[in-house]
Parts: C-alpha cells; sequence; structure tokens
C-alpha cells in the first residue's frame, strides 16, 4: 500500500501538465498504430483511455504511459485482416488474462537476462522509430509545413530557458494552432488524420462462435500480443527507473497490463502496452506519479470527444516537432561514444538489436536477437576462460590435470580436449609401458549443467578404459553435490 500512495503524492500541477503533454503525443501515434492494424482510429484511442485510467491504479511504473501500441499493433494486424474486428477483440481479452497469469507466476524475472547493451539498443531503435513515423508528415508538404515546424522545436527547446512554469509543448501546441486559425494555410491538421471519437466508449463482448476452431484462431495472436506487451512494457519501465532512480513492481506491472488489455477489450479496444516515446516525454516533463497516467487518459477522452472541434484544428506540424524533440531526447547520444570505448563484442549487441528493431519494427525480434546475441558472447567468453594444466609428479609418475574455471556447455568440451588418454609411464631399461595415474584436480573450478557432468563421465571412462587409475579431487560443495546426484563418476577428497 504505502508503494501505491507513494505514486499519487507528486504535485498535482506538474503531474497534470505533463500528462497533458502526454496527451498530445498520444494522439498521432495511436490513430497511426489504429490503421497500421487495419482498424478505426476509434478503436485505438478508447483503448488508450481505458488503458491509462486502468493502469494508473493497476500498474507498478508510476508516471508511465500505457496505451494501444504499434508493437501490438503489428502483431494483431494479420488477425484483423484476416478474420475481422470482433476476433481482435477476443484476443485482446486473452492477451490480458495471459499477462495476468505472466505476472502471477513471477514470469517476469527473465528481464534479468536482458543486458545494458540490449535495453540501449532497444532505446535507440525507439527513438530512430519514433522520429520514421514523422518523416511521412514532412514528405509532399508545402513550405509552411516546415516553417511550422522550425517554429515548433524552436518554441519547445528555447522557451524554456526563460520560462518553464507551461510545459514548452503545449505552448507549442497553442501558438501554432492560433497561427493557423489565423492565417489559413495548406498544413494538415490533426482532423486530417482520421475519423476522432464522437462519443464515449461502450461496453460490449465479442461476437463470436465459442469453439476450439475460435480459440485455435485467437490463441496464438493473443500469445504473441500479450508477450510482445509483457517484454515492451517492463523493458519502457525499466527506462523509467534509470530515468527517475527509482524502482518499479514489475510483476504488478505485469498483472496491471492484463487488467487494462481486458478493460480494453470490453470497451471495443485494441490491446496495448507502455509507450516508450510518450513516457519519456512525460517524465522530461515533470511525470513522476500515477496522477500524469490517469490525466494521459482522461485528458484524451475529454480532447477527442469534449473538445473535438479544437483538437481537430491543432496542425500535425505541432505533434511532428514534439515527437521530434522526444525522439531526440530519447536516443541515448552517448551510447555512440561508447562504440569504440566498449568492448566490441557489447558494442555488437547494441547494434544489431537496432537494427532488428528498424528493419522488422518488431520489438520482441529485436530484443531476442540481442539476448541471444548477449548470451552467446558471454558463454563464449566464459568459455575461453577455462584453463587447463597438465603437470608430472617425478616421484610416483602421478599425471595432474589442474582445471581452472567454469565448466559448463560451452567449455565442457575444452576441458574433453585437454585430457591425453594414452598418457603411458615406463617403457624403458626394461620397464614395461603402463597407464599412468591420473588425478584431476577441480579445487579452482565449478561444474554448472549436465554438461560439465556429461563431461567428466566421459573422461572419467575413457581413461578407464585405457587402463587409468583416476581420482576426481578438489571439488567444492555444490559441485560434488550436483556430480554425485547425476552420475555415477565418484569424488574423492584431496
Amino acid at each position: 500500500m504505502t508503494f501505491f500512495a507513494d505514486g499519487w503524492k507528486a504535485s498535482p500541477v506538474r503531474e497534470c501538465l505533463a500528462g497533458l503533454v502526454a496527451t498530445f503525443a498520444l494522439i498521432p501515434e495511436v490513430i497511426a498504430f489504429a490503421f497500421v492494424a487495419g482498424v478505426d482510429p476509434s478503436v485505438g484511442l478508447y483503448a488508450s483511455f481505458v488503458i491509462s485510467v486502468v493502469i494508473a491504479f493497476a500498474g507498478g511504473r508510476p508516471a508511465m504511459i500505457s496505451a494501444a501500441a504499434g508493437s501490438v499493433a503489428l502483431v494483431a494486424a494479420g488477425l484483423v485482416h484476416g478474420y475481422g474486428v470482433q476476433y481482435l477483440l477476443a484476443a485482446t481479452l486473452l492477451s490480458g488474462v495471459i499477462q495476468i497469469v505472466f505476472g502471477l507466476l513471477n514470469l517476469q524475472v527473465l528481464m534479468r537476462f536482458v543486458s545494458r547493451p540490449v535495453r540501449t539498443g532497444f532505446v535507440n531503435a525507439l527513438a530512430i522509430l519514433i522520429f520514421s513515423a514523422q518523416v511521412p508528415h514532412m514528405l509532399h508538404v508545402t513550405w509552411h509545413t516546415w516553417a511550422l515546424i522550425g517554429l515548433g522545436l524552436a518554441i519547445i527547446y528555447l522557451v524554456p530557458r526563460v520560462f518553464s512554469a507551461i510545459p514548452s509543448p503545449l505552448i507549442c501546441i497553442a501558438v501554432l494552432t492560433v497561427i493557423v486559425a489565423v492565417h489559413p494555410m495548406p498544413v494538415a491538421t490533426v482532423a486530417d488524420l482520421g475519423h476522432l471519437p464522437d462519443g464515449l466508449p461502450s461496453f460490449a463482448l465479442p461476437h463470436l462462435p465459442v469453439s476450439m476452431e475460435t480459440a485455435g484462431i485467437v490463441f496464438p495472436y493473443a500469445l504473441a500480443m500479450a508477450m510482445v506487451g509483457v517484454l515492451e512494457s517492463l523493458m519502457t519501465a525499466r527506462v523509467v527507473d534509470d530515468l527517475t532512480g527509482t524502482p518499479s513492481n514489475k510483476r504488478r506491472e505485469s498483472v496491471g497490463l492484463g487488467m487494462a488489455n481486458i478493460a480494453a477489450g470490453l470497451f471495443g479496444g485494441i490491446g496495448g502496452c507502455g509507450m516508450i516515446g510518450q513516457t519519456v516525454g512525460n517524465v522530461r516533463y515533470g511525470g513522476r506519479g500515477r496522477l500524469s497516467t490517469l490525466m494521459a487518459g482522461v485528458f484524451l477522452l475529454v480532447l477527442m470527444v469534449m473538445l473535438r472541434p479544437l483538437v481537430a484544428r491543432v496542425p500535425v506540424a505541432a505533434l511532428v516537432a514534439i515527437m521530434i524533440m522526444v525522439s531526440v531526447s530519447t536516443f541515448s547520444w552517448s551510447s555512440l561514444r561508447e562504440l569504440a570505448t566498449h568492448p566490441r563484442l557489447t558494442s555488437t549487441v547494441m547494434v544489431v538489436t537496432v537494427i532488428v528493431v528498424v528493419l522488422t519494427h518488431d520489438l520482441a525480434a529485436g530484443v531476442a536477437a540481442g539476448v541471444l546475441l548477449s548470451g552467446v558472447f558471454f558463454a563464449s567468453s566464459v568459455s575461453s576462460m577455462l584453463r587447463v594444466e597438465a603437470s608430472l609428479d617425478p616421484v610416483n609418475g602421478v599425471r595432474r590435470y589442474v582445471v581452472t574455471g567454469e565448466v559448463f556447455f560451452a567449455s565442457s568440451e575444452l576441458l574433453e580436449d585437454a585430457i591425453a588418454y594414452d598418457d603411458m609411464a615406463g617403457g624403458s631399461d626394461g620397464v614395461p609401458a603402463h597407464p599412468r595415474d591420473i588425478i584431476l584436480d577441480l579445487h579452482e573450478a565449478h561444474l554448472w549443467d549436465i554438461t560439465a557432468v556429461g563431461a567428466m563421465e566421459t573422461i572419467v571412462s575413457k581413461l578407464r578404459e585405457k587402463g587409468h587409475a583416476v581420482r576426481v579431487v578438489g571439488l567444492n560443495e555444490a559441485s560434488a553435490a550436483f556430480l554425485a546426484r547425476h552420475s555415477a563418476v565418484g569424488a574423492t577428497e584431496g
């Protein structure tokens, strides 16, 4: 309860203004994502209102903006085009249930496997995608649009130097809207982006036949939407954690997102998740608590329904200027310098994550590629640290192999190859050759997995087949217990 209460203690004026900035940043993105999914813009706008309100109370990361998102829209597009909107609503409901189960089972701990280079690549890719989404609004337009974008950027960046009581993006929107109203010019407005809602969302269950065939169609899409949504939300929550220096409850965020998506599906909306661009904008302009998240949704509904004629006249150039600012502030510019100073493998992970996300527009694919590459590089680095040093006792002729490092799936083969299985003693001055006694010294080693156990079995078996007497000594308590539990190879003290 203390964690929840702390989320409402921030300055209400600052929170409301930050939420309003996030609202204007949401409008063009949500409408664009609705088109990607093949649904009416009102489906995305209604979902964004419902998700924002629910997540403000049920989520685990204060100040995070959640709404209908492009990553979920990309997954849902095939379902809508193939089967229709009703199947989308059913998939949204089911994805919410899956996300709740995901949170209850505490599976968000899997985020620990997402390394910092992957997170940096995720953020940089999002910044690039946010900027690229504005490019269509800047092509095949008159000079008036470019002039308004330039003026908007000037207001956004220069006004805070002399006046900061009101977020400069709101001033940008107000000034550019007045200019276009007083001096009409050939520029696109919000009304040109699509049909805006003209009423409140209404409760309705999906109209679908209840059958295994329906479940077979809906479930794969619901699972993909759920996984992408959780991934993007938890990644966004981590970004806010870093920006604000405060912790968040990732388990609660997953459960809250599931509840929000169930509510969105029941009110005719598409599924959603954390919106990193809008979230960064909210945080940059003072959003720190749950009130900014709540107000983003409330303002969205108010603007879309009660102030619809006024919002329709806002020039798209003002929104483009705001999103360019969000893109620039989201990108980790220090990561470009770090490409030259950080280890090459680390930089490669970051760059690959960016490339995959930008090329596929799929955040999950980019993060999966980054995590996989991080795992491969990590395994390769750790395996290269394994050392096996052989020595011979001149008194008794015993061969000792001292193993240092981590023995696991990526290094066990190196250990096997380091052993001389045909090591013979004698063979001169009339002394017949015979297999040497072998000591495997693991004082400085650790057995991590079944592959390591299998390697020990293989080594000991091969040596004994060749007639060697083998002793395994020096295993730490955990490795000895693991070996005893999963193998017949005996370890001795020494």
